[in-house]
């Protein structure tokens, strides 16, 4: 009998154990997962945390690059909304047999009556020979009051190009303000003139045409320019002459396409500078040569400018209004010049020269430039 209740004491001892270790073995499998659940959030933690730690804290000096990103968007659904309106205007204002347009710029400062879209346009009434170019005139026009001026005095011919964020109405003075950002606008723009199969003549505002100068230019040369400061006699020297960017005519062709795209990049590289310094920083490069550009420059007795000491009245073809700080200083000059052309031109007077602009060379403190000994 006592072997029989030992025997079950030790059966039901033996239950218990198992029992208790079947509870123990689930409750180690439970702490494990426990555990390495918390292991695996303190891990994820230090990754998450050093990861961050390892990102740079850029200076402020990296930020224009994300906004000029930025800026380039903005641009180009800018123009997207333009496009619709863009190709009949230059279908409208292309030369016959050419399609080829004279493309200008202009702000609110400038489109103020008897200002600088005034003087530019009479300028074109009474040239000997310019009256005809008119109706080819294609202004850009940078602001909503510049853009409803040039539609009461050239219907059909205006474009508005707005910019998000930008304030181009206000007078921009070289290098200053958002001067240069207006200058890198139009190179945008032209660029994409050239892939619409479209040649041009752009010249600035501030220039006056007292003779037509398409008959001075070569045909078949992909891209001419006015000289800046002085021109050297020989028309193929990238070296020597500098590019006047107020005043090119540039042929659609794929060589000139990859030059607008390639100029408009390399402000990148040359942060601050405006589109006519970059353009002569990169007019030598190799990549220019690759592409097989034929760059000309025009002789400063066709296409002269304030920066030079004197004109050749019998001569010049367009004089572009530069050297000089102050709207109201140069519009006075260039209404000076008009006054001498239609002394020397309409009233007949052949002795009859230009004056010196002298309101632009006191704003300036115009020195003449050291003499240039020409080549060839």
């Amino acid at each position: 009998m006592m072997a029989s209740f030992r025997a079950t004491i030790n059966s039901l001892n033996l239950q218990q154990v198992k029992q208790m270790m079947w509870q123990l073995q689930a409750k180690w499998r439970e702490f494990k997962w426990a555990v390495s659940l918390l292991l695996l959030t303190v891990l994820l933690y230090v990754v998450v945390y050093h990861s961050a730690s390892l990102v740079p804290n850029f200076p402020a000096s990296v930020a224009p690059v994300v906004a000029e990103k930025q800026e380039i968007n903005n641009i180009d659904s800018i123009e997207a909304e333009d496009m619709i309106n863009l190709e009949g205007i230059l279908k409208e204002a292309s030369m016959k047999d050419k399609k080829t347009v004279i493309m200008t710029l202009m702000n609110q400062a400038w489109a103020e009556p008897n200002s600088t879209f005034d003087v530019f346009l009479e300028s074109f009434r009474i040239g000997n020979g310019t009256s005809k170019l008119l109706p080819h005139i294609v202004v850009m026009c940078l602001d909503d009051k510049a853009y409803s001026r040039c539609l009461d005095v050239l219907p059909r011919r205006c474009i508005l190009l707005r910019t998000a964020g930008v304030d181009f109405s206000v007078e921009n003075r070289y290098m200053v303000g958002d001067y240069v950002k207006m200058m890198w606008r139009r190179i945008k723009f032209l660029g994409s003139l050239l892939k619409l199969g479209y040649n041009f003549l752009f010249t600035d505002m501030d220039t006056i045409w007292l003779r037509d100068p398409f008959p001075r230019l070569v045909a078949d040369v992909d891209f001419q320019a006015a000289c800046n400061l002085f021109f050297n006699g020989n028309f193929s020297d990238r070296q020597h002459n500098e590019v006047n960017g107020g005043f090119k005519f540039v042929t659609a062709n794929h060589r000139t396409i990859k030059l607008y795209k390639y100029w408009y990049k390399s402000r990148l590289r040359f942060p601050g500078k405006h589109d006519q310094d970059v353009l002569n920083y990169i007019r030598s490069d190799q990549y220019i040569n690759k592409i097989g550009l034929d760059m000309r420059f025009i002789d400063t007795v066709d296409v002269g400018s304030f920066c030079q000491p004197n004109w050749d009245i019998t001569k010049v073809s367009v004089l572009h209004g530069n050297c000089c700080i102050g709207q109201s200083n140069k519009v006075k000059d260039l209404r000076q010049f008009l006054e001498d052309w239609t002394i020397f031109f309409g009233n007949g007077n052949w002795k009859r020269s230009f004056r010196q602009p002298m309101n632009c060379r006191r704003s300036v403190g115009w020195r003449p430039p050291r003499k240039h000994k020409r080549r060839g």
